[in-house]
Parts: structure tokens; sequence; C-alpha cells
């Protein structure tokens, strides 16, 4: 733990991508929550059409587990629009909350961790609905299944589901593992608690998830599909709503 996770992970950066015109490091090696586990994550912006954007890498360095995230402006841009429509901000939480290495990132972190601070887009009626309708499909099969393998499957699929319908009901980002319960414990350490009370049972946190939103949905629910053009000939095919 003595180790110095900045120079080393400034060292790294030298070493395999020295045209960088900046780099990050992030995550919880740089903060109080850090453990003998923690990693070397970083974030590199290369030039322009550099031909080793976009890739992860995965490796070791110096003891540390390292996790490369290797960019251009273009495929960053791309992928920071993706996690938005997502509604789990991994990249921008990295870039706005991480220290710079090399070069000037500082228009980039400004920029993340504003989105971070203004919340995620608002939820459409239409993906509003597709979240109830999720949550009664788990809830039902939830009630009944009679195969115990398979209900502890099921609770735990929805027990997911309840956690990250939370967050995104209420208007916040979500995020998937460890970052799923941060982001509830930092809009409500309360609902957190219940949450995770519910791991095992879920079926009544689901209930009252629902009842603050509307209820359950199923009759009447219609989702409409898009349509995606035949690869021979042109001609739009209807996709199945999944």
């Amino acid at each position: 733990m003595n180790k110095n996770p900045v120079l080393d992970a400034r060292n790294v950066v030298d070493e395999l991508f020295p045209q960088a015109r900046w780099a990050i490091l992030t995550g919880s090696v740089i903060t109080s929550a850090r453990t003998l586990g923690s990693d070397l994550d970083i974030v590199v912006l290369l030039p322009d059409g550099d031909p080793q954007a976009p890739h992860r890498d995965s490796r070791r360095y110096r003891g540390w587990p390292v996790e490369l995230f290797v960019h251009d402006e273009q495929t960053l841009r791309h992928y920071l629009a993706t996690e938005l429509a997502a509604r789990k901000p991994h990249l921008h939480r990295m870039l706005g909350t991480g220290v710079a290495l090399t070069g000037d990132p500082v228009m980039w972190q400004e920029r993340c961790a504003k989105v971070l601070a203004g919340g995620p887009p608002p939820l459409t009626e239409a993906e509003r609905d597709r979240a109830r309708y999720g949550l009664t499909d788990l809830l039902d099969d939830l009630v009944h299944a009679v195969d115990p393998g398979e209900r502890t499957v099921i609770a735990a699929t929805a027990w997911q589901a309840a956690g990250e319908c939370t967050l995104s009901l209420a208007g916040r980002w979500t995020g998937g593992g460890k970052w799923l319960l941060r982001e509830l414990r930092q809009w409500d350490p309360a609902v957190a608690d219940d949450w995770l009370a519910a791991r095992q049972d879920p079926a009544g946190y689901i209930r009252q998830l629902l009842e603050r939103h509307g209820g359950p949905l199923f009759e009447g629910y219609r989702a409409v599909g898009e349509r995606a053009g035949n690869a021979e000939t042109g001609t739009p095919t209807r996709v199945p709503v999944g």
C-alpha cells in the first residue's frame, strides 16, 4: 500500500503511449476506498485517427492490476453518448473524478463533471412503462415459481432489476455491481438499506416500488418495435420486441 499509484500510472502511459494527448487516473485507487485489490484505471486520449483507438487493455505493472481505456476524440465522444442513453455514466465518472497524468484533460473533466451533476435525461413515458412492465413480469414469475432453483435465479434477477429501476424511475444515474449500491446510497441511504434487506425475497420491495410509480403494468401494455433494413434488399424488416 506504500506504492505511488499516480507515479506508476504515469509511467505506464509514458511507456505505452508516448503520443498520448492526455491521460487520467481514476477509480478507488485515488480515494479513501482504496484496497489491496484496487487497480489502476487509466483513460488515455490518443491523437485523432490513431489506429490503436479504441481498445481496452488489461495487464499488470509493478504489481498493480492495470485497466487501460484507450480512445481518440471521435471514439470518446461516441462512448460518452452511448452511456447517456443507458444512464450508466461509467466513463463520465472516470473522467469527471480522475487525476490528470499527462497533457491537459481539463475541458473533458469539467464537461463530464457537469453531466454527472446534472443527472441523466428523464425517462420517456414509454421507458417508464417498459420498466413497470418488466418489474411486473418478474414479480409474477417470482410469486408463482415452484422450483427452488428457478426461484433463486428469478429472485436474484428481480432484485437487481429492482435496484436499477429504483434509480432510473427516480431520475437518477444507475450502475452495475458495486456502483449500483453506491448510487443508491448516494441518493437515499434508507432506500439502499431496504433494497439490501430484500435480497433473498424482493417481492415486497418490488410491490412497493411499483405502487410509487403507477402500479403494476400488464394488461394494455404495448411496445412498438423498430424496423431494420434487410442486408440484401434494403427493405425494412420488423424486429421483434424483446
